[in-house]
């Protein structure tokens, strides 16, 4: 299983959101998603369905967000294992990111990904060979 680009769960949040405040960044991250050979990781799946049915702001009922579930499987889904865990654990220590970023991280490199589109990281940073994109910046 393999994929060029890594989605991080904003992404997905953007796509979903139905907050008029989001409808520029709704824009960009479909496109992206559309146009994109992306996968994810469970880690994606699991931020996603907290925070979308968390989020009250964001208007997406707890039944749309199971709905969005299903269709974010069709992308490749790496599994969260204890390999990748040391992985994280590793990365997190080496360049001082938060646990969760590094399991991203490490996601897209199991992943044998190129890009990591997220606005959580800093745009152009390399983690040995997946560069991170912020796709709602303007370049």
């Amino acid at each position: 299983m393999t994929a060029r680009c890594f989605a991080d769960t904003n992404i997905f949040l953007y796509a979903a959101s139905k907050a008029s405040e989001d409808r520029g960044k709704r824009k960009v991250a479909r496109t992206l998603l559309e146009s994109e050979d992306v996968g994810i990781s469970a880690q994606v799946l699991q931020e996603f369905f907290a925070a979308a049915a968390g989020k009250k702001r964001l208007g997406i009922s707890e039944a749309e967000a199971l709905q969005a579930i299903t269709a974010m499987r069709e992308f490749p889904v790496l599994p969260v294992t204890g390999e990748l865990v040391q992985e994280a654990i590793g990365l997190k220590a080496r360049h001082g990111i938060s646990y969760w970023d590094a399991a991203i991280v490490a996601a897209a490199h199991e992943l044998g990904c190129e890009v990591l589109y997220t606005e959580d990281l800093n745009d152009g940073q390399d983690y040995g060979g997946v560069i991170v994109r912020n796709p709602f910046v303007k370049s």
